[in-house]
């Protein structure tokens, strides 16, 4: 563990906290060479002088605490009135929920693979991209590159009986629950126990099971973010924003908070402005069918001098000098593809991108998320959940929506195939207490 730990934090080093590669030249030779010896007591030793060492001047301002990131951010709206009925309310966060679903069942056969993967696998089975659930095929290696492996069955076309279990879906869950148990005051620890007495372990990942594993040892946020943790800025914080954005409808300043006290649990920098972006993404979503002011809205809640922030520009740059997604895909990869395949920054630059060129569509914003590669799960629910929170439920495809049977699996201890509408109708209920406390107090 410690060896995997220890390589991980060394490409932290590069990809988040701007060391040189020249800075980094004889830590790596090291490391290769204690790992190869297999001594646990050098490789301690040198975690230890890798996280001492210290970047050079960085040319971003990326701030992990709340005052310093509302300082660091641009102008923008803090609350825009969302003249919603009750009825309608409950439509947008179903349709919230069921974009988030569809998204994630979508991209989970084909997680981790590449663009070029997919459309090689696709090409296969005599189809040119992606326009319904991704098929199952039983193709000898030889004949494909790449399969899906039999146990993601259950997410293929044809096979899907409810959305299957998946972390990008348990946390919205998670998210949910706290806000109905501990309200609009819940705090980063109200989360942290609640990780702790219902969500397994071994059902989180990368940051989320760094920070899990140091608050069995004892620690507290923000050190559990940091702690032998060089995930820090990756994309599991930005998964788990969609209920505190399904809960403050047209407030995207108070869902970014709400998103911050949950993500530095596990997450600094840019792994926490993932998340407060896609949350304040969909209080804006409430409000206005422009995907152009949603991502205003959004990138207004984070540091404009944040290596976040510069994507977003880039993305809306290319997105005027590129005619079609996968022309602006490939400025993505020249650009981002270094980093890992589950960051924060290239996953977010595939959520803008299907945004970007879906045309307020569910079916082709989620099918371009997924089919761009990378972190496929990850980006068609986070994509699929601000569209189908701009839709509402009643806009939505039958063809993505009918084969969930509006049913929803997951890990976490007292919601057994919960019903999608009873979770929409709690998040409803939520998002109504925290729009008539936000009109009392005077937002």
């Amino acid at each position: 563990m410690i060896a995997t730990l220890l390589g991980d934090e060394l490409q932290a080093k590069r990809d988040d906290d701007g060391c040189t590669p020249e800075s980094l030249y004889d830590l790596q030779k090291r490391y290769e060479a204690i790992k190869e010896r297999g001594s646990r007591q050098e490789l301690e030793a040198l975690y230890m002088e890798v996280q001492r060492l210290q970047p050079h001047k960085s040319d971003y301002w990326e701030p992990s605490d709340l005052e310093g990131i509302k300082q660091a951010r641009p102008p923008g709206p803090r609350a825009i009135p969302a003249q919603l009925s009750d009825d309608e309310l409950l439509d947008r966060i179903y349709g919230g929920w069921l974009g988030r679903a569809a998204g994630c069942t979508l991209g989970k056969p084909v997680e981790g693979w590449s663009r070029a993967q997919i459309e090689t696998y696709l090409a296969a089975l005599g189809e040119a991209d992606i326009n319904d659930y991704i098929p199952f095929a039983d193709l000898a290696p030889e004949t494909l590159p790449r399969t899906i492996n039999l146990h993601l069955l259950s997410s293929c076309r044809g096979h899907i009986r409810y959305a299957p279990q998946d972390d990008d879906l348990d946390y919205t869950v998670i998210g949910l629950h706290v806000l109905k148990t501990r309200g609009m005051d819940f705090t980063t620890r109200d989360i942290a126990d609640l990780w702790l007495h219902r969500l397994p372990y071994y059902c989180t990942y990368t940051a989320e099971r760094a920070a899990y594993r140091n608050l069995v040892e004892g620690r507290t946020p923000p050190e559990t973010a940091y702690y032998r943790n060089p995930y820090r800025q990756w994309i599991g914080a930005q998964i788990r924003a969609d209920s505190f954005g399904y809960a403050a409808p047209g407030l995207p300043e108070l869902a970014a908070e709400f998103a911050w006290r949950d993500a530095r649990l596990s997450h600094v920098k840019n792994g926490i402005y993932g998340e407060m972006w896609v949350a304040a993404a969909i209080a804006a979503a409430f409000t206005t069918n422009d995907i152009q002011t949603i991502i205003s809205t959004a990138t207004a809640e984070i540091p404009t001098d944040s290596r976040f922030a510069h994507m977003v520009a880039d993305m809306l740059t290319w997105h005027k000098t590129h005619k079609t997604w996968q022309q602006c895909h490939e400025s993505i990869v020249a650009k981002y593809g270094r980093l890992s395949k589950v960051h924060t920054i290239n996953n977010a630059a595939l959520v803008l991108l299907a945004m970007l060129y879906g045309e307020n569509d569910l079916g082709k914003t989620i099918s371009i998320a997924v089919q761009s590669g990378w972190d496929t799960d990850c980006n068609g629910a986070t994509a699929g959940s601000i569209i189908g929170v701009m839709l509402g439920a009643h806009a939505l495809p039958p063809q993505w929506v009918q084969p969930l049977n509006d049913t929803l699996n997951t890990a976490i201890f007292g919601y057994s195939l919960p019903k999608i509408s009873d979770l929409a109708h709690s998040s409803a209920a939520v998002a109504r207490r925290v729009l008539d406390q936000a009109m009392h107090n005077g937002v």
